[in-house]
């Protein structure tokens, strides 16, 4: 007697067939998605970031938590090959699906953040300030943690005061535990939590995330240098825009001015140009023949530049004492020669 076994299909359950459809028409309703990793972000801080980025986007984008094996059954659904984003499709995911440009939303997920209590061994990501005032904690054992992290404290009140704004920790800093549980204490969270884009997907194009967030300023100065470059070649070809002409017409100008100087063509309006050449050409001349200019003949006067006012005081001065001397000259000999004519020497 043989005995046929049945094979039972595992039954999918009814939540997951309703993903993969909601998933599959996310895939097919938006030009582009975005894999956001959720690894060690708290469940709190994600919220408030969702929350953040719905207000900054608006209905522009919708956001999904969804199982890997789902988003790939999802993509397949839509007719995407999921193996190009297989190595992004790993660990606890977000899908952010949009219309708008990828990089826009990037640039969303990297200005919005939220923030979390400190804990041991955290790295500190900017400088942590402490604000003078009530700390409103009893004086007691603790007063020795604030005076082991050198921050300045006085009892006022029956309660703990900082005496001063103090900085406990710079950006690299690992946060000790009496400072983590200070922080706590004091209602202060200084970690930083932000969503890590791991890929994009637009148009059959996989974005690795490293490439979705730009450096603005950068590129800023790439489109003022592109700008500045195509002004100069609209200059050049005299290009009828409003903007070039601003630069061809004077650019036309003063290279006909120099022509014209080149030229010797003289007119009213290019005399000054010739003549300031020639001049130039001759003094050149002069100075590249050295002595030889004198030998020929050629001297070229430079106008002496006016003397400052104290300089020609000075001159003045000098005059007048010569003058002076001269008198002083004149009295002996007149007095000399009275004295003879007196003795009979």
């Amino acid at each position: 007697m043989v005995v046929i076994a049945k094979a039972h299909a595992k039954r999918i359950p009814e939540w997951k067939k309703r993903e993969v459809e909601e998933l599959t028409e996310l895939v097919k309703s938006h030009r582009t998605f975005i894999i956001v990793d959720l690894t060690k972000v708290p469940t709190a801080q994600l919220q408030r970031i969702k929350r953040k980025l719905e207000k900054r986007l608006g209905g522009n984008i919708v956001m999904r938590v969804a199982k890997n094996t789902l988003m790939r059954l999802a993509l397949k659904n839509a007719g995407i090959d999921p193996e190009p984003l297989d190595p992004y499709l790993t660990g606890t995911n977000m899908f952010i699906f949009s219309n708008l440009n990828p990089f826009e939303v990037a640039l969303a997920l990297d200005r919005v953040y939220a923030t979390k209590p400190a804990k041991p061994g955290d790295v500190a990501p900017t400088e942590i300030v402490l604000p003078p005032g009530n700390t409103g904690f009893k004086p007691g054992p603790i007063m020795s943690v604030f005076g082991k992290l050198k921050i300045p404290i006085r009892v006022q009140g029956g309660t703990i005061w900082i005496a001063k704004e103090t900085r406990v920790a710079k950006p690299g800093d690992v946060i000790s535990p009496e400072l983590a549980s200070v922080l706590q204490k004091l209602g202060i969270e200084p970690i930083i939590v932000k969503l890590k884009p791991k890929a994009a997907y637009e148009g059959g194009v996989v974005i690795p995330g490293d490439q979705l967030v730009l450096n603005l300023e950068e590129y800023r100065n790439m489109v003022a240098e592109a700008v500045a470059a195509a002004l100069m070649v609209g200059a050049e070809i005299a290009y009828p825009e409003p903007e070039v002409l601003k630069i061809a017409i004077p650019l036309a100008v003063r290279r006909a001015l120099a022509v014209a100087a080149e030229a010797g063509y003289v007119t009213p309006e290019t005399a000054e140009y010739v003549i300031g050449t020639a001049v130039r050409r001759a003094l050149a001349v002069v100075a590249a023949l050295g002595d030889k200019a004198k030998e020929l003949g050629i001297e070229i006067e430079v106008a002496a530049a006016p003397a400052p006012a104290a300089e020609e005081k000075k001159e003045e001065e000098k005059k007048e004492e010569e003058e002076e001397e001269k008198k002083e000259e004149v009295s002996e000999e007149q007095l000399a020669a009275g004295l003879e004519s007196l003795f009979g020497f």
